[in-house]
């Protein structure tokens, strides 16, 4: 089996990132891996024009991001401090690959489902990892 000395844990701030969290520290644990976390704000468009306009409010990015940080130095504090995390704002299968290949990830781990309703419709952040991803891709089933 490859060692894995560079883990990416891609969560949502949903309960079930504690979930693909564990399963990652399991993983990391075998191969005495360096893991590091990373959530993704994708941009909200308000607005359905064509017109070049902020997509919300700046106090709104602004508190999405402050609340995606607590959230990750939270479990974090729960499960591993010493580890690395980060917020990035884009396109969340974008973010993801262009860290995992500017960090030298050997793994990405991310759950099975984080989106209902029509992000399911759309495509997962997981099955958009699994096709574009320079690394393997651990994909922990989510368990209700």
């Amino acid at each position: 089996m490859t060692s894995r000395k560079n883990i990416l844990v891609a969560v949502d701030t949903s309960d079930e990132a504690k979930q693909v969290l564990k399963t990652a520290i399991e993983i990391g644990n075998c191969f005495d891996a360096r893991l590091s976390l990373i959530h993704v704000l994708e941009p909200i468009v308000t607005e359905n024009s064509y017109d070049l306009i902020n997509p919300v409010s700046v106090e709104m990015d602004e508190f999405l991001f402050r609340h995606a940080e607590d959230f990750l130095n939270n479990i974090k504090k729960e499960f591993a401090p010493e580890m690395a995390a980060c917020v990035e704002v884009g396109s969340v299968k974008s973010q993801i690959l262009r860290h995992a290949k500017e960090n030298d990830i050997d793994l990405i781990v991310v759950g099975s489902h984080g989106r209902h309703g029509l992000g399911l419709l759309l495509g997962s952040t997981a099955n958009a990892l699994l096709h574009g991803s320079p690394c393997d891709v651990y994909v922990v089933r989510i368990k209700n």
